[in-house]
Parts: structure tokens; sequence; C-alpha cells
């Protein structure tokens, strides 16, 4: 199967500096007969142990749309072991590679699969899949009835959790730091949005190539900071109940800094509201 490789500096455009050529490429692994009609970005940091995984069950999924879809992958930077896989993988789907010279950041990361992607409508998910690759297809049916943008939400009475036991107290101290932080976001920021962290997120074509060329947020904060784009131009949008699963628990100096650097990103995007950074 044929591999083609190629820079990308100068056919992705994103406000957020560009890197260097010699280590900005795309690879294509299997080729779209027909036109792409949904794009799956799910950006990558490491982690080449859960690809596999992830890559049998996009192809699962796409096995069975009534239509074209295309995997998207963005991988920032990761070690030699991810690099390696990306590099050599050979998939019967298509497939495209995008590699960052540096480590860019997770919104950095997913602006550039948005604005490669051909897709009508395009999702982004995390590569851990701790949301199951159907719930790709509840984001989508919520974008087909109408919505310029879907996001997943874990707090929605519908929403199921899938976790062991022992996470049980790292569910409670999030649960109360994260209603905290979206406290502050309804407050500054977009009012009626009840989880805006949540790693699945979908928008139609129109709607990505509005939000994301706007981003000046390279990490997490970026949730947000697309949100409010979205909402600053009326765009309408949809929280869908999703099925989470809880793999991991991170420190609480993780947590604590994490939780610091959001507060940040939020008076980031109010600055550049007041500045009219994103009309």
């Amino acid at each position: 199967m044929a591999t083609s490789s190629h820079s990308l500096s100068a056919s992705v455009t994103l406000p957020l500096a560009e890197p260097a050529a010699g280590g900005s490429y795309e690879s294509r692994v299997g080729v779209a007969t027909l036109p792409v009609y949904l794009s799956v970005i799910v950006p990558v940091w490491n982690g080449a142990d859960r690809l596999p995984t992830l890559l049998h069950r996009i192809r699962q999924l796409f096995e069975r749309l009534p239509y074209a879809a295309e995997l998207v992958l963005v991988d920032d930077c990761s070690g030699p072991e991810t690099a390696r896989f990306l590099a050599d993988m050979h998939c019967d789907f298509p497939v495209r590679v995008y590699r960052n010279e540096r480590n860019e950041g997770k919104g950095y990361s997913v602006a550039r699969g948005m604005l490669a992607a051909c897709g009508d409508l395009r999702v982004f998910t995390d590569a851990d899949l701790a949301y199951p690759v159907e719930e790709i297809e509840t984001v989508v049916d919520a974008l087909e009835r109408g919505h310029d943008v879907a996001i997943a939400c874990r707090v929605h009475r519908e929403s199921r959790y899938v976790m062991s036991p022992s996470f049980f107290p790292y569910l409670f101290t999030r649960h109360l730091l994260s209603r905290a932080f979206n406290g502050a976001v309804r407050r500054l920021l977009v009012s009626g949005v009840l989880d805006t962290q949540a790693g699945l997120k979908g928008f139609t074509r129109e709607a990505a190539e509005l939000i994301f060329p706007r981003l000046t947020i390279r990490r997490f904060g970026f949730d947000v900071e697309c949100l409010y784009i979205a909402h600053r131009h009326r765009k309408r949008l949809a929280q869908v109940p999703v099925t989470f699963r809880y793999d991991d628990e991170p420190t609480s100096v993780k947590f604590v800094r994490d939780g610091a650097r959001m507060l940040t990103d939020l008076l980031r995007v109010r600055t550049n509201a007041w500045r009219g950074v994103y009309d």
C-alpha cells in the first residue's frame, strides 16, 4: 500500500506558530474512494501500546458507517516508540498522520487536525478511548439534527461512568473541582454549558473552519476557548449524554497545577474577548 510524505507547513494555517517544516509532516495510509463525510481527529502523545486498540475500534466503526470516513492522527512529537509505530503502521481504511516537530499541546494538535480534515462533520476524541467509539455516532447524530457543535456532557443525567471502586474518592474530588471550574466558566464566558472539558466534541465543517483558526490556547484550556468562540458567533450547541470510563487517577499535584493553568486560560479568553480577537 503506497505511503506518501510531505510537509504541511504551507497547507495548514493556524494563528499558533507553525513548527518548522523539517519535522512536521503528513503520511497517508489508505485512501478514501468517496467524498469524506466524517473525519475523526485524535491527538496523540506517546501511548504506543494503546494505538493498536484505537485503530481496531475505529476500523470497526468505519465498517458499519453508511458513508465515507477518515481518521486523522496528530502526533504531538511523541517519543521514538510511538513515532516508529505511526510511521510503520498499515491500515486498510483512510488514515492520515501529522507530526508536530515539537510538543505543541493538545489544543494545537486538535486545531491542526480539524483544519486539515476533509469531512463535512469533524469529531475529535481521546486516544485512550475513555469514550467508546460508539459515542462518536452519538455526536454525529446531534450534528445531523441541525446543531453546529455537539459536545459530550459527563454530568448529563443520562450519562454513565465505568470505573474501579478504588477511584471513587478521586471521582468525588474531581467532581467538586470541575463543578467549581465550570461555575467560573458559565459566569465569565459561556452560560449553560455543563461540561466544557470532555474530550469528545464534534463540529460541522463550517463551525470548525470558523472556530479553530481563531484559537490562541495551545494546551488544555482550548476547550473553553473553542466553545466561547462558538457562543460568540451564535453557533447552535448540543450537549449529549455519554458513557465515560475512568482508568487513571492523576496525582493531587498535577490536579492543582492543571487547575491553576485552567483559571489562567479563562482570564486569557476573557482578555482576548475584550480585545476583539475572536471577532
